[in-house]
């Protein structure tokens, strides 16, 4: 950066750094073939880089196949886990028994807490 000078360049504009001396990783370009919109989209990897079967389409967000050639990689779904809801872990720790016996146990508690603020409630509303 000695041999050059800083009089008349925009600072915050323009890197001073050239591409001398740099050598570039060589690269690979896959495709990915959205099946939902029918767009494919092009990435580039690093060659050595193992590219994924799978990649989110950039128009619709749904998941595109990586494309070999023709033929479109067939991604195995069957090892993927489905989500579990609440509900499914809440059976998992309890019995619908339970589950119910701990209902009435709470609604037993809400109904005795509230007892008195709805008569006055039902008064308010009817006067």
């Amino acid at each position: 950066m000695a041999d050059r000078s800083l009089r008349g360049i925009r600072l915050g504009a323009q890197s001073l750094q050239s591409e001398e001396g740099v050598v570039f990783m060589e690269r690979t370009e896959y495709i990915y073939a959205c099946t939902a919109c029918g767009r494919d989209t092009k990435l580039m990897f690093a060659a050595d880089a193992e590219a994924p079967e799978t990649w989110e389409c950039r128009t619709c967000g749904a998941e595109a196949a990586l494309r070999v050639g023709e033929t479109t990689v067939e991604v195995d779904h069957s090892q993927d886990k489905a989500p579990r809801s609440h509900w499914d872990m809440l059976l998992e720790r309890r019995t619908i028994p339970e589950l119910e016996e701990l209902l009435e146990e709470r609604l037993a508690y809400v109904r005795a807490r509230r007892g008195a603020g709805e008569d006055v409630t039902v008064e308010k509303l009817s006067a």
